[in-house]
């Protein structure tokens, strides 16, 4: 192993920890009747991910990496219909049950 390459996947790892840490930190502190409006209102994010790893699959070269390419293609994708699932539920909630009168 190139000593390099172990360095840049230490980095990354280390990246990789420091992101999760922040996040915790980030979502714990949210009050709970804020947490699924900021969660269904961040569903652009998960739109990034799926083109993050769409891009990691279209530059996959090995069968492992296009493995790791489809499953965070389909997790990706998955997330972002559940947040917006969870937004169409969290909406119907504040519409009135009564018809409305014009």
């Amino acid at each position: 192993m190139n000593v390099e390459t172990g360095m840049v996947g230490f980095v990354a790892l280390y990246i990789f920890m420091l992101a999760a840490f922040t996040g915790y930190e980030v979502i714990a502190r949210v009050p709970a009747i804020l947490h699924t409006p900021l969660m269904s209102g961040s569903n652009f994010v998960h739109g990034i991910v799926v083109v993050g790893a769409m891009y990691a699959l279209l530059n996959a070269s090995s069968t492992p990496e296009q493995v790791v390419g489809v499953i965070g293609v389909f997790l990706g994708a998955a997330n972002a219909a559940g947040g917006y699932v969870v937004t169409e539920r969290m909406l119907e909630m504040f519409k009135s049950s009564r018809p409305t009168k014009h």
